[in-house]
């Protein structure tokens, strides 16, 4: 008798540690849902408080000269200065703001036919 009574406790055991185990993962699910639906109102509230897109009167327009030209220019590298003596420093204020300068000679550059190749193929380029 003893030995179905301990079956019996065992089996309820089981039952009540599945119970539990189903109820611990319902809980996990709600608390999951909870800050999901937590983060969409904060996204809600957060599109709300930006300023709303511009009107079709207030988008750029073009100049009335029209629209800008790039430039182009050829650049040339920009000498560090050299100081006088050996034991003086460079300041930043005595660089200049940017590591290139206007070139003198402004004419591109151009190839000659059979002398450039196909970019990244290997051929033998023009001929």
């Amino acid at each position: 008798m003893r030995l179905a009574e301990a079956a019996d406790a065992g089996q309820v055991l089981a039952a009540s540690s599945n119970v539990l185990n189903v109820i611990a993962a319902f809980a996990g699910g709600l608390i999951v849902v909870a800050l999901l639906i937590w983060a969409v109102m904060l996204g809600v509230k957060a599109k709300e408080a930006e300023s709303p897109p511009p009107r079709p009167d207030e988008q750029p327009r073009l100049p009335e000269t029209g629209p800008v030209h790039e430039e182009r220019e050829m650049r040339e590298p920009d000498e560090v200065p050299h100081t006088v003596e050996e034991s003086e420093r460079l300041n930043p204020h005595n660089l200049h703001s940017a590591g290139t300068k206007r070139g003198e000679d402004q004419t591109r550059p151009r190839w000659s036919p059979g002398n450039s190749g196909s970019f990244g193929s290997g051929g033998s380029g023009r001929k």
